[in-house]
């Protein structure tokens, strides 16, 4: 089996959109809507070993490699991206449920909901990782490169009382330092290094929390959001944005500093991983139902194009040198590869 890229010509898609979504890939299909994504082909992925799929992924652009969670066969998978191939596995990441990558301290963190740990490792050496304990089931993760503070917002467990909570972590000392308890199960996380604040997206009630830097032990401000189910999340740098993906079908630009709702579009289905390239200005938005991913103008809060990828294909990974987005299809376990070209 070939570990490299695949000719797109071999695509097969299932998807079953709703009309309008049908209707938007069809414009696109003909040509008479601009396009920002082409496929370029796919990257053969290992297996599945049992339930889970994959998860978050991130990319550490000098080292060209991506780390993806495969979920199911509690690892991460490697891909090189300068050359589109599968490099390798990390395994014993128990229930692994993403990556994040800090280019300014050249390190790769991996939440390991099997086992309420993290994962530090160096790109490259990756056999040398070390684990620190956190709260009950880890998920999104958000990292301080000049405190060396990483947030863990820990899913929880209905059954284990106050187990919704963010963890923090003390890098330099390699051990949790504070405990904050939140208001219900969590989604993503994001670091503003603008405004030196946590944020993550919290399920239900809906809403997102904000966790300073400078004070990590307790929530210094909660954001209403206008949507059931915050899942994905990015910032816009350049103008302050938090960038909230929501179950309902909707995503919202909020002011970062105050929480003012600047905007919003509707969506294709239930959103998870979203990413935003700064240069084009485009956000990508997974949507696993029907198998898609959006493609959002955040200057114009308009969506651009609907792209067919594969039913159940919930997260993505955006390599920002080379404007290529990677969408993990967990039925083929395949990454199909994109690239904008806008």
């Amino acid at each position: 089996m070939s570990t490299g890229i695949q000719n797109a010509n071999k695509t097969s898609v299932a998807v079953c959109p709703s009309s309008d979504v049908t209707a938007l890939i069809a414009l696109n299909r003909k040509g008479l809507t601009a396009m920002a994504l082409r496929l370029l082909g796919h990257i053969e992925l290992p297996e599945h070993r049992a339930s889970g799929g994959f998860d978050h992924a991130d990319i550490h652009h000098p080292t060209d490699r991506l780390y993806v969670a495969h979920t199911s066969n509690d690892s991460i998978d490697v891909i090189d991206c300068a050359r589109d191939q599968y490099i390798e596995s990390i395994p014993g990441l128990m229930a692994v449920a993403g990556a994040l990558v800090s280019e300014t301290r050249d390190l790769v963190f991996t939440s390991n909901r099997g086992e309420n740990t993290v994962s530090v490792f160096a790109p490259g050496d990756e056999r040398n990782a070390f684990k620190i304990a956190v709260g009950v089931k880890p998920n999104g993760l958000a990292f301080d490169p000049s405190r060396g503070l990483l947030i863990a917002a820990n899913v929880g467990d209905p059954s284990i009382p106050d187990s919704y909570s963010v963890s923090v972590v003390d890098l330099g000392r390699r051990e949790r330092i504070a405990e904050v308890k939140v208001p219900g199960r969590t989604r993503w996380a994001i670091y503003d290094a603008a405004l030196e604040m946590f944020f993550v997206n919290i399920a239900s009630p809906a809403r997102v929390v904000a966790i300073d830097a400078r004070d990590p032990i307790k929530i210094s401000t909660e954001y209403e959001v206008p949507a059931a189910g915050p899942h994905g999340l990015d910032l816009d740098p350049a103008k302050g944005r938090l960038l909230c993906a929501c179950d309902a079908g909707a995503l919202f630009a909020i002011d970062a500093a105050s929480g003012r709702v600047l905007g919003d579009v509707p969506l294709s289905g239930a959103p998870d991983v979203i990413f935003l390239h700064p240069q084009s200005g485009h956000l990508y938005v997974a949507i696993g139902d029907p198998g898609v991913i959006d493609v959002i103008d955040v200057g114009t809060m308009r969506r651009e194009e609907v792209v067919p990828t594969e039913a159940g294909a919930h997260t993505l990974a955006l390599d920002r040198k080379r404007s290529k987005i990677y969408s993990f299809l967990p039925k083929s376990h395949r990454a199909a590869v994109f690239v904008d070209a806008t």
